[in-house]
């Protein structure tokens, strides 16, 4: 899906006098941030057929109410688009918040697209995906590597569920 760039200049014009970094470990920059509203807004977009508005408290790991149900949107950026065996990761400090679905996204920045990845419930988030601890190593394709700098979970696109089968 096309991103809204109207909403994006919205969101980014909002983050210059506030922040939404909460967790206490990789809040991430104005940039880490723009990418993670992004996401939530063009999903409660698609999911509600309009943008929310902005709340200046901490909205507790809960995103977008659906039917019912409390969303976490987790967003990545990337330059390409995400293919089935991409990860998407989720910090284990997050588990304590009371969420019952989480939506994986793929902001492509060069093409100025998202990717809704797919979903899972987050009590399966533990055994689909692989865990990493704090200063673990995580070796890329190309045999480079990154510390972690945190616990955390990475499950792959084809661990989560198409989003066309989201009816809850």
């Amino acid at each position: 899906m096309k991103i809204n760039q109207e909403q994006k200049r919205r969101i980014w014009n909002w983050l210059q006098n506030n922040t939404v970094a909460n967790r206490g470990v990789n809040d991430g920059n104005k940039e880490n941030q723009l990418t993670g509203l992004i996401g939530e807004f063009e999903v409660h977009n698609y999911l509600l057929g309009y943008y929310p508005e902005f709340s200046n408290s901490f909205d507790g790991g809960v995103d977008i109410v659906y039917k019912g149900k409390t969303i976490d949107v987790k967003t990545m950026c990337r330059t390409v688009d995400a293919k089935m065996e991409y990860v998407n990761n989720f910090y284990a400090c997050q588990l304590k918040y009371n969420c019952d679905i989480i939506i994986f996204v793929s902001l492509n920045r060069l093409e100025n697209t998202i990717q809704i990845c797919g979903w899972i419930e987050k009590k399966n988030l533990e055994k689909k995906s692989i865990f990493y601890e704090k200063g673990e190593k995580r070796y890329r394709d190309d045999g480079t590597y990154f510390k972690f700098k945190a616990d955390n979970y990475e499950i792959y696109n084809y661990n989560l569920i198409d989003i066309s089968w989201f009816d809850l």
